[in-house]
Formats: structure tokens, sequence, C-alpha cells
């Protein structure tokens, strides 16, 4: 996959986004930096050319850091394990993240109370698992002329799990259709 800089985009300032995109050595074509030294030293503004002397009397890489900076930042530093660690680091960052997926429970209005509570334990099971439900009661043919009458159901299946859930968004009407979402009290 070719990594172009944001730069070459009209709508974007000089950012990058990913780590293929960092200018390293030849590729910097500023006229002049501003040099952080390997051990983390402010060096100072200077050209380019002098800048990749100092890296290589050093044999380490020059790289852009901060391109959006008057003038642009380059730090000098071993390019392979700079790239390793923000590797490393996107990759802890992943797995620390928490995805939440949303579970569906369907419902109808005519619903009986063992059936409810049928499916208020699977809803129960889904919400300590750490998922958020969306509850849907459906309505067939003319059943939907009937929608003020049957919002209970939706209200008793709340009640149900109000000792581990809050709704998360009160029900509303989706097409032919009644919908409310549960997510786990913090």
């Amino acid at each position: 996959m070719l990594c172009y800089p944001l730069f070459l985009c009209r709508n974007h300032s000089r950012r990058y986004k990913t780590i293929s995109e960092l200018l390293i050595n030849d590729q910097i074509n500023e006229k002049e930096i501003r040099l952080i030294g390997s051990h983390g030293e402010q060096i100072g503004i200077m050209d380019v050319r002098s800048a990749l002397e100092k890296a290589r009397e050093e044999e380490l890489d020059l790289v852009m850091i901060a391109p959006g900076a008057k003038p642009p930042v380059c730090k000098i530093i071993d390019y392979s394990k700079y790239r390793y660690e923000l590797l490393r680091k996107e990759k802890d960052a992943k797995k620390k993240q928490k995805t939440i997926e949303v579970k569906e429970v369907r419902l109808s209005p005519n619903i009986e109370e063992n059936d409810l509570q049928t499916k208020a334990k699977a809803a129960r099971k889904f919400i300590e698992h750490g998922d958020k439900v969306k509850i849907t009661l459906r309505f067939r043919g003319r059943e939907i002329s009937h929608m003020a009458q049957t919002r209970h159901v939706l209200d008793d299946f709340a009640a149900q799990l109000a000792d581990i859930a809050v709704v998360d968004k009160p029900s509303k009407v989706e097409g032919r259709s009644l919908v409310m979402f549960l997510s786990a009290k913090k």
C-alpha cells in the first residue's frame, strides 16, 4: 500500500497520519529546520544539510516529527527503533480498547409473561457481558394501530432489568417498530 503525505492533498494542513508517512533523511525538502539532538536536547535552527551531517556523524537518522511547525521540527533518532516503538504502542492501545457490541432482543406486542422473562434473561447476560442491548417491539399488520397500548411491554422489560441496566435511549418509533436501548449501570 502506498502512503502519501497529507500535504499532497488540498484540504489538509501539513500533517502525517501514519508512521510510514514520516519524512526521513534525504526526503526532507525544507530550507531550515529546528533540530533536536539524539538525547532530547534542543540544538537550534539550522539548514537541512548540516542537520543531516550531524545525524550521519552519530550514525542515526534525521526524522521530521512536526512538519506543521514553523520551522519544521526534526529529531536525530534511530528510525527503525522509533518505528518499532510506535507500532508497539499502537498495538498495546488496541489491546486495551473495549469494543461494545449492540445485541438485539426482539419482542412482539402480544408476548406472554413467561416469554418476556426468557428474553429478559438473555438481555441480562448481554448486559453483564458488557454489551448494549437494543430492544425492538415489532408490529405486524394491524398491530401498529394499538402502539400506544403496547408501550408498557418495553417499560416492563426495562423494569425487569432495572437492577443492572439503565435506559440509554428511551423508546421511539422506527418504521413499524418501537426501539429502546439499555446499557449497564456504571
